[in-house]
């Protein structure tokens, strides 16, 4: 029977211990599908990334009382009591903080009796002093809610050591009945474990005690329920004993104190963590620092509202609208920013305050710049569609023709950059095309890292990243 309990043992819990192992679903891709947890940031559960312990093992004893039968262990005719004893070994597992699962097994004796000194009337029998006893063991799977840490909403700002859990699960169970009357001590039932007649459930409280990190104690009240009508040994069902009560099921309560021994490297078991306590604790902390977070180190100098770490542009005029960048705005290209263009959307020469002059502008020299790049691509961003829109109405005015250079940053081979370079010149020649420039006005030029407008970002030099962004850029040039 040993050999059958212990099988029965691994059966159960070796499902459990291999599916409890990955407490998150892990994507294979890139990112998270409808099969992960919707985080970003997943990773496998190992043993390397818990942070609470999650196994233990439990012992403990108690005092089995037969309550629900016609032989009873709580005053049994004559107004006694009769007590038997149980002990108890569990290993539990702790799926999250609020639930577990335990491999439980139970043996122990109980004693039950019944003294009558009346005749029934029903069957013309007397029985004056009857006492049972029934040895029994039993294997069962529970499981174990955590109330405490279920119900808890408010935190209370300190550790805990009490814990209310709630138990329910299935076994099967193995007895030997014996029962004693005027006639001695016979046995009257035995019972094979794994049996469809020897399965049981159960269900009960306990509250636990945390002494320290490593062990718990518990009190615990389990109410077993047989659906066997011979367990209290009154013999067959229908014997003149068992048809003295009505129910077919001889049930008992086993109340129990027991040890808990908590197993692992960690400073706490998960059961124990109440994850509310964990938030409040890490919002009090922010609370209570006092440290000032200083957002512009270097300050800013020209006070446009960029801060000088990030600012391209140190000296802007007062008054000046600036981009992101701490850079003046020239909304169209002509090199007179919009604090001192009298026509800021129609470009002009510098010497008419950006105004035209008359007729068609005119400008052989000219440069436009401003249109950059992504890393690594050659899409038009939204923020380069304005420019690029004002390239259109100058160009269209002007009679000249134009090279639009493409340049990179100097991360990447030479043949890369070059090849980047000549798509970026390209994306925007046809964008202007598209928007009513003639294809005979420009021509795409692509120059790679060999015409950085900061020189100094050479591959050897680790430049700020806004001066690898000025470097990934097209501009035009007169030709």
């Amino acid at each position: 029977m040993k050999l059958n309990l212990t099988s029965f043992a691994l059966a159960l819990v070796l499902p459990t211990a291999i599916f409890a192992q990955d407490s998150v679903a892990v994507s294979t891709e890139g990112y998270p599908n409808t099969f992960s947890s919707g985080s970003a940031n997943v990773s496998p559960f190992t043993q390397e990334s818990k942070r609470f312990n999650d196994w233990a093992v439990s012992v403990g004893a108690g005092i089995p009382l037969v309550q629900s039968a016609d032989l009873t262990s709580i005053k049994n005719g004559n107004g006694k009591n009769v007590f038997g004893y149980s002990a108890y070994l569990s290993i539990d597992k702790a799926i999250t903080h609020a639930f577990g699962l335990n491999l439980q097994y139970d043996r122990g004796e109980t004693r039950q009796g019944w003294f009558n000194t009346k005749t029934d009337n029903a069957t013309g029998n007397t029985f004056q002093d009857v006492g049972a006893r029934t040895q029994y063991d039993a294997i069962s799977i529970l499981g174990d809610l955590n109330f405490s840490n279920l119900l808890r909403r408010v935190d209370n700002k300190s550790p805990y050591r009490w814990a209310l859990h709630g138990y329910a699960g299935v076994g099967t169970l193995a007895y030997r009945a014996y029962l004693e009357d005027a006639a001695g001590q016979r046995l009257m039932t035995e019972i094979k474990p794994f049996k469809l007649g020897s399965m049981f459930g159960q269900a009960g409280a306990g509250l636990k005690y945390k002494v320290n990190r490593k062990i718990d104690i518990e009190g615990r009240v389990m109410y077993f329920v047989t659906g066997d009508d011979e367990f209290d040994g009154g013999g067959a069902q229908y014997s003149p004993i068992n048809q003295r009560e009505e129910q077919v099921s001889d049930n008992f309560f086993n109340a129990t104190l027991g040890l808990s021994l908590k197993l692992g490297k960690h400073q706490s078991h998960l059961m124990w963590h109440d994850p509310l306590q964990e938030i409040y604790y890490k919002l009090d902390v922010l609370a209570d620092r006092n440290q000032d977070v200083e957002v512009c180190k270097k300050g800013d100098a020209d006070n446009d509202g960029v801060c000088d770490d990030w600012d391209r542009q140190l000296d802007t005029p007062a008054g000046a609208r600036v981009d992101g960048a701490g850079v003046a705005l020239d909304t169209d290209l002509d090199g007179v920013i919009d604090l001192y263009d009298k026509c800021v959307t129609v470009p002009g020469p510098v010497e008419n305050n950006g105004c035209p002059t008359g007729g068609t502008v005119t400008d052989n020299t000219r440069t436009l710049e401003g249109i950059e790049f992504d890393l690594d691509s050659d899409r038009i961003l939204p923020s380069n569609t304005p420019i690029l829109n004002n390239a259109v109405n100058y160009i269209n005015s002007s009679s000249g023709t134009y090279n639009v250079i493409g340049g990179t940053d100097t991360r990447a081979s030479d043949a890369y950059n070059q090849n980047l370079s000549e798509r970026r010149a390209n994306t925007v020649k046809n964008y202007l095309i598209d928007n009513g420039v003639e294809a005979g006005k420009l021509e795409a030029i692509g120059r790679g890292e060999k015409d950085l407008k900061y020189p100094e970002c050479d591959p050897a030099t680790k430049c700020p990243e806004w001066k690898n962004r000025a470097n990934r850029r097209v501009y035009f040039e007169a030709k």
